[in-house]
């Protein structure tokens, strides 16, 4: 196959309706908009979730829940990741995201403790759970909170 032979899929691509062009074409004079009304004028229709004037449904359903302002959100690495750094190695929120282990430090890096840990690291991170650290330190690394 060649890039000129390329073709989409059967069915995945339809030709715009041209209404307004004729009797014939079966779309002419009102243009498949009937007669009169607000859907046969210019701009007319109703918003999205407009129930005629009936109370709609997203006013009928109470608010839950809050957003809070000052949540940190902690870029997460488990300790099976960790396995892939030589022996003896600082690892460093700005070395998980050169190799790619995490995409972006928002407000920091977590260590997890899923996964077993078989290389002596040094572990630089803003939080750790209890399990990483016990892990951490039986595979004889060291834990610093940054």
């Amino acid at each position: 196959m060649k890039l000129h032979e390329l073709k989409p899929a059967v069915g995945a691509r339809h030709t715009r309706k041209r209404v307004g062009r004729g009797i014939a074409s079966g779309n002419g004079k009102t243009a498949g908009r009937g007669h009169k009304g607000q859907n046969a004028r210019s701009g007319g229709g109703v918003r999205p979730g407009f129930e005629g004037g009936q109370n709609p449904l997203y006013r009928r359903l109470p608010k839950r829940g809050f957003t809070n302002p000052t949540r940190k959100e902690y870029a997460i690495v488990n300790l099976d990741v960790l396995n892939r750094f030589e022996a003896g190695t600082t690892v460093t929120p700005e070395l998980l995201q050169e190799k790619g282990y995490v995409k972006q430090v928002k407000d920091g890096v977590k260590i997890l403790g899923n996964g077993d840990l078989n290389v002596q690291l040094t572990v630089k991170a803003h939080k750790f759970s209890e399990s990483a650290i016990e892990k951490i330190a039986a595979a004889g690394g060291k834990t610093e909170v940054i």
